[in-house]
């Protein structure tokens, strides 16, 4: 088992051919906002990202994650996790190792469509029962390196020991990013 992690990590590294630029993302929904930086998104190879999502009433996640991106004809997928710091309003804060993906198509050279999604189970949580989170929506690419986007996000932090729910995020947004 040890021998096929190191073979996957080394076939990863080698699949890192593009330049890693770094991108900053904003997005804004009606009760919430998410802030993301990463560097290698937009190629194939690793990625790496820190996100910080706040809700006006349900509290905070704060997350470092690490992906691969894999081209898959003309769309690139992502597979990985992420550990996440969690900091409801009402409940212990605690810790999460989410694991998920997500699916980014190009339609056109300006527009693309995305999603992701991530969850942690009981068994991979401190202070929360589960964690849920999935996004999608779509980009528009205003002049490079600019690029607009709209979409919906959801995040549940599952109570716990009879802790009520809190949602960081359950709505539509619209977003900025730049990548350099």
């Amino acid at each position: 088992m040890k021998k096929l992690l190191l073979v996957c990590a080394c076939a990863t590294l080698l699949m890192t051919t593009n330049a890693s630029a770094i991108s900053i993302h904003g997005q804004a929904g009606e009760n919430y906002t998410n802030v993301q930086v990463g560097i290698g998104t937009e190629s194939t190879g690793l990625a790496a990202t820190a996100n910080w999502a706040r809700s006006d009433h349900d509290g905070d996640v704060v997350g470092l994650g690490l992906g691969v991106n894999l081209p898959i004809g003309p769309m690139m997928a992502t597979v990985g996790g992420k550990a996440l710091y969690l900091s409801p309003d009402r409940g212990d804060d605690g810790y999460a190792a989410a694991v998920g993906g997500g699916l980014r198509w190009p339609v056109t050279s300006n527009i693309s469509l995305y999603g992701e999604g991530y969850y942690a189970p009981e068994s991979l949580t401190s202070g929360v029962h589960d964690y849920y989170e999935a996004a999608g929506g779509v980009r528009l690419s205003v002049i490079r390196p600019i690029s607009v986007d709209a979409g919906y996000r959801y995040i549940k932090l599952s109570g716990k020991e009879g802790n009520r729910d809190n949602v960081v995020a359950d709505g539509p947004y619209l977003g900025a990013s730049v990548s350099f």
